[in-house]
């Protein structure tokens, strides 16, 4: 405790005695004139201890002061020889951490080239193997791409010699189609070709004389039935091949020339209606043959043609010729073959009535004979029931008499049965 507190506590304590001698003064009945005295003394006492007390408190004050500055003096003194302590580890730990920065900067470096020389040697090692790598498989690429090329070249040379063979080929068919007569015998093989395809033998002929008395020879004539007698007519077919006139105007067509396309389809149509006047002329007769011919344009092209410009029809009208290409030819020839197929079944019918015929009286014989046999095997059945029955009865009873004669007596033989089953 301060000496400052120590002299408040004991005025205070002072006064608090006063009041306390008071109050018991006062408890006791004492006269108002003294308490007026003891009041002016107890004043003056205050008083004169306030003076006291103020006299002390200042001294105290002045001593408290002393003391505050010199504690301060003596702390800040106390701060200075600390603060001058933390700034001398401060320099220290300055120069310290200088230092270990410095041992770890060169360690860092040191380890940063061995990184580097081993990161540079590590790259090299792998620069060198993709090198190889990638001249390996470089090599093995341009090698199968070599390869490749050297094959699709061998390729390129068989198909040049291919395609010059075929070139040999298309000008020998040229050759073969600028030829009149070739081209016919061409249209005549393939007309041939597909009569064998869907007819048989026996259903047409070839090189055929139509007419009597003519020796105009058709290429192919279809045998059609006529009459129930087995008689036929031929249905004349002659093919045709107006390749240069059909050349012309694909030519025409090419070129986009209107006067030449009109000129080569005059030609053409003056051709293809020359040529089935001749089949009329020369095959058509009838009863002989039928009241139209079949001219046959082997190539498809050349019968769309002929077709677009209308002259099936015309054709049909003044001459009685129909025009008929590959597919349309092969179309016919199915519905023939159809037909001739029906008029068989039709044949066969007749031939399998009168089979059915036959067959129904032979069945009526058959039942005859059937009900005859029937009756004769209800007789013997009969004859085998009365067997069985009659005369297996007529034994047991004779085998009977057998089994009871005595001991002694003599057995006599059995009589014979009779046929209505006695004994005789």
């Amino acid at each position: 405790m301060t000496e400052m507190q120590f002299i408040v506590l004991t005025a205070l304590g002072g006064l608090s005695l006063l009041l306390s001698l008071a109050a018991l003064l006062r408890r006791r009945g004492v006269e108002r004139t003294d308490l007026e005295q003891l009041r002016r003394d107890l004043n003056e006492e205050l008083r004169a201890t306030r003076t006291e007390l103020n006299a002390s408190l200042g001294s105290a004050l002045k001593n408290y002061g002393d003391v505050q500055s010199g504690a301060l003096r003596q702390i800040a003194a106390a701060q200075d020889d600390r603060l001058k302590g933390l700034d001398e580890r401060f320099r220290n730990l300055s120069v310290q951490n200088e230092l270990q920065l410095d041992g770890i900067r060169r360690t860092v470096e040191t380890r940063l080239s061995s990184l580097q020389e081993d990161n540079s040697k590590r790259l090299e090692q792998m620069r060198q193997t993709v090198d190889e790598k990638l001249q390996k498989t470089l090599e093995d690429k341009l090698t199968k791409s070599f390869g490749l090329v050297n094959e699709r070249l061998e390729q390129v040379y068989k198909g040049l010699g291919e395609m010059q063979t075929l070139a040999v080929g298309v000008g020998d068919l040229k050759k073969v189609l600028s030829n009149v007569k070739t081209r016919g015998i061409l249209g005549e093989i393939q007309l041939g070709a597909i009569l064998r395809e869907i007819l048989t033998p026996d259903q047409y002929d070839e090189n055929v004389a139509t007419r009597r008395g003519s020796s105009e020879r058709v290429e192919f004539a279809v045998k059609l039935p006529a009459g129930d007698d087995g008689g036929f007519i031929y249905l004349p077919i002659d093919a045709k091949f107006p390749g240069d006139c059909y050349a012309a105007l694909a030519d025409a067509y090419d070129a986009g020339d209107a006067a030449a396309i009109e000129a080569a389809g005059k030609a053409l149509e003056s051709r293809i209606r020359s040529e089935a006047k001749d089949i009329r002329d020369k095959y058509l007769h009838v009863p002989e043959t039928t009241e139209f011919g079949i001219l046959f344009l082997p190539v498809e092209g050349l019968y769309a043609e002929v077709v677009r410009r209308g002259m099936v029809e015309r054709l049909q009208q003044e001459f009685k010729v129909n025009i008929a290409g590959p597919t349309t030819m092969a179309a016919l020839l199915n519905s023939l073959q159809m037909g001739f197929k029906t008029l068989a079944i039709q044949k066969r019918s007749s031939e399998v009535w009168d089979i059915l015929a036959g067959v129904k009286s032979e069945f009526e014989t058959f039942g005859k004979a059937l009900l005859q046999t029937q009756n004769r095997l209800h007789q013997a059945s009969d004859e085998l029931e009365n067997l069985v029955g009659v005369r297996t009865r007529q034994i047991q009873r004779q085998l009977k008499k057998v089994t009871t004669l005595p001991a002694g007596e003599t057995q006599t033989p059995a009589p014979a049965l009779t046929d209505e089953g006695d004994p005789e």
